[in-house]
């Protein structure tokens, strides 16, 4: 692990991003919560947020941080899932990680639900979208 015991704690702020594409038959079934194991979305937002407080254990070099917020919203279109999760500190190193971590098993939590409905899944990318905080602000 980097020694960040030198810098000063700081707020810190991530968001990040999953896409997962499916059939416009099984956006439907989302919508209507008739998907075999129950509700896709709500399952999903919860598994994000846990998996963010857990990065620090599936990560090998990440440190474990005193996370303040996370959360997961979720847009629907017509062929995809958009998952957008933020995390916030106050540390001495950022969240990246821990908003990747949250849209990435967000994302898996999605396929594995819905692989019974459709076997076409995607994921089609996880992405960090911004972060603010520490010595440098970035947005792509």
């Amino acid at each position: 692990m980097v020694d960040v015991g030198e810098k000063e704690a700081s707020d810190r702020r991530a968001v990040a991003r999953a896409v997962v594409r499916m059939a416009p038959e099984t956006i439907a079934a989302l919508r209507r919560g008739d998907a075999p194991k129950g509700d896709v979305v709500g399952t999903a937002r919860i598994a994000g947020i846990q998996a963010a407080k857990r990065t620090a254990e599936l990560i090998p070099l990440c440190h474990p941080l005193p996370l303040t917020f996370v959360d997961v919203s979720v847009e629907m279109s017509e062929r995809e899932l958009a998952l957008t999760a933020e995390a916030r500190t106050r540390a001495e190193t950022g969240v990246e990680m821990e908003a990747m971590t949250a849209a990435a098993v967000a994302a898996l939590t999605v396929y594995d639900m819905v692989k019974g409905l459709e076997r076409g899944v995607e994921i089609a990318e996880v992405v960090l979208l911004e972060k603010s905080g520490g010595r440098h602000d970035w947005r792509r």
